[in-house]
């Protein structure tokens, strides 16, 4: 008995193959700077409320809307690359607040590649990143060293945040949008053709 031609594979679909956004570093990194904006504002800022709440709200919105933009990524590139961008601002946001600290009480802010930045760049490529990494430089230094580490996980952070847009980007004009997918998926459906199914074997005569 002839064997039946396999099956073809079934088409792709149209929904992208999204990564886990935990895995992204860039949004450890934001995630760092939210735990470590946190702690240094109820420290440092606790007299005053309405700048430790517009930092430590920027500085979530920094960490969650990478979340959300990887979440949406499966239906919509541009929301993707929207709440990505609002993420990098909103990090750009709590930078100024940083610097701010740092200019109004006189305090000077590290130079790139001062030995102090240069630390704190080599602990950046561990991984992975974690507030725990960062949190006793929190609790046992002044408040200029800690300010000028968060600088340093801003940098870090917003120059990761850079990346995953280009990339983001380049992957748009390769793939398009999901209409463009939906389109595409229906036509290669379309000319998938349909395995056909074999006739059942004849039954065999009885011998006379």
């Amino acid at each position: 008995m002839p064997t039946p031609n396999p099956a073809p594979d079934p088409p792709e679909g149209f929904l992208p193959r999204t990564g886990n956004y935990e895995d992204l570093l860039c949004f450890q990194k934001a995630e760092v700077v939210y735990d470590f904006t946190f702690h240094f504002c109820h420290k440092y800022l606790a007299h005053d409320k309405r700048t430790t709440d517009q930092m430590v709200q920027a500085a979530r919105s920094g960490s969650k809307n990478l979340v959300e933009g990887s979440k949406a990524a499966k239906t919509s590139s541009e929301t993707e690359m929207k709440l990505t961008n609002v993420a990098r601002a909103s990090l750009e946001e709590v930078l100024r607040y940083y610097r701010d600290f740092l200019r109004t009480r006189k305090h000077p802010i590290w130079e790139k590649d001062s030995r102090q930045a240069l630390y704190v760049r080599k602990l950046g490529k561990r991984k992975p990143q974690t507030y725990e990494l960062y949190r006793e430089f929190l609790e046992t230094r002044p408040p200029d060293v800690a300010a000028n580490i968060a600088l340093c996980l801003i940098h870090q952070a917003n120059y990761l945040i850079d990346q995953l847009l280009r990339r983001q980007e380049r992957e748009f004009l390769k793939n398009g949008g999901i209409r463009e997918r939906m389109t595409q998926a229906r036509l290669r459906a379309r000319n998938t053709p349909t395995p056909q199914t074999p006739p059942p074997p004849r039954p065999k005569k009885p011998p006379p």
